[in-house]
């Protein structure tokens, strides 16, 4: 596989130090390329899935991946991407932060014989003395060009510390440290992270008169403008505990006909081909929605495994498609933890008027007279019309589940407590 080609067609090279010089290294043999990723969460998010799967499609092609998590950088803050300072973190954080996001990578680089490494610079960023680095590193970066980096430019209005100036630098030496370690030729990284990138290799040029290389992957955006990976709910993050499988896999199985071909370019592993077939198949029969749902699958697949995958997946297609009666009470359990729900609490009867009102269907009571008047109303997958009508403990699934459908997609939750 021509990994570059590759990449170009899934529009994923945004900026390249020397792209030409890379080709001719990459026929040479096996590469060895980077990516960070710094715990200033306790999660990574859906956000940072691209450098991650960037990763793995040179992993898949052979080449070895080192994944940074930046135990070190962590404590600093990148300045890239924000108008004002981060928070500092203690130490005991960002470790506890680390653990969980390096254990969310691992399951990405899951089951395969070219296995990534796994680093922390803590490990060497924590050794280093000041004296030292201010000697030995420092004295390469000339105020003004840091100055002319975007990340630190953007900042400079708003106001930006000396810690968070410095970051540039010691991404730089994080770099330099990898190449000289472990012949780290590449870093690759989102869009905000350019300026680090050539930091580091213009460092590596100076101290070690080596050429390295550095790919940039572009920001993800939807066809209408919108930030891509914001929902209702928030940030749709990798941890299963913020996130869970279900409601994960039903942000890619929503997502418009205008954004999914250029989604299974950028976080599938699927052929052209394939992605062809499927882009013709929106335009004949985009009621099907074929190309969502392999998205959804194959995304929900890698970040938290096929087994999981395939279980939400039958619940996804017996709630939109199927009979509700076909879930079983640790499905709807699922569902119900991956959804926003509403509550009756202790009552033993409720008016339908009140709980299309509750639960959200509907903003008032004469609207929801005219839904139910037109027969849009679904509550457990069964059809109510009577305005009059009152919904018992005893009409829940497991006496305890309702689940409202107000025409074809519109979906509501209740919980009866």
């Amino acid at each position: 596989m021509d990994i570059l080609e590759d990449l170009k067609y899934r529009g994923l090279i945004n900026q390249a130090i020397n792209l030409e010089g890379l080709k001719k290294r990459l026929k040479k043999g096996k590469l060895v390329l980077y990516c960070g990723f710094d715990p200033t969460a306790q999660s990574l998010h859906i956000g940072n899935l691209l450098p991650l799967i960037t990763l793995k499609r040179f992993q898949m092609a052979n080449h070895q991946p080192i994944i940074l998590i930046g135990g070190g950088t962590g404590l600093i803050g990148d300045p890239s991407g924000k108008k004002t300072e981060r928070p500092l973190n203690s130490l005991a954080i960002v470790k506890k932060w680390k653990k969980g996001i390096q254990e969310q990578v691992k399951n990405i680089f899951r089951a395969s014989k070219n296995p990534a490494l796994f680093v922390d610079n803590y490990e060497w960023l924590g050794k280093v003395k000041t004296i030292d680095f201010l000697r030995d590193i420092g004295k390469y970066f000339t105020v003004p060009y840091m100055l002319a980096k975007e990340s630190i430019k953007n900042r400079l209005e708003s106001g930006i510390s000396f810690t968070e100036f410095s970051y540039m630098i010691l991404q730089a030496f994080d770099f330099y440290y990898l190449c000289q370690k472990y012949n780290c030729e590449l870093q690759i990284g989102g869009s905000d992270q350019w300026g680090n990138i050539t930091a580091g290799a213009e460092l590596i040029k100076k101290k070690l008169n080596k050429e390295v290389f550095g790919l940039s992957i572009p920001l993800v955006t939807k066809a209408d403008g919108t930030k891509f990976g914001k929902t209702e709910v928030g940030t749709i993050w990798l941890d299963s505990q913020l996130t869970s499988p279900y409601q994960f896999y039903q942000f890619w199985v929503n997502v418009d006909d205008s954004d999914v071909i250029n989604y299974l370019k950028l976080f599938t592993f699927s052929p052209k081909e394939e992605i062809e077939k499927l882009a013709r198949k929106i335009k004949e029969q985009p009621e099907k929605r074929e190309a969502q749902k392999i998205l959804a699958f194959e995304v929900t697949a890698l970040v938290h495994g096929e087994k999981e995958a395939k279980e939400v997946e039958k619940i996804s297609q017996t709630l939109f498609y199927g009979s509700l009666k076909d879930l079983s009470k640790r499905e709807l359990k699922i569902v119900f933890s991956g959804v926003q729900f509403t509550k009756i609490v202790s009552v033993s009867e409720i008016s339908i008027l009140d709980l299309l009102v509750s639960c959200g269907a509907v903003s008032s009571k004469r609207q929801a007279k005219e839904e139910l008047k037109n027969g849009t109303i679904f509550i457990n997958g069964r059809r109510r019309q009577g305005e009059e009508e009152k919904i018992y403990r005893e009409d829940c699934f497991f006496k305890k589940y309702l689940i409202i459908k107000r025409g074809k997609r519109n979906y509501y939750f209740t919980l009866w407590k």
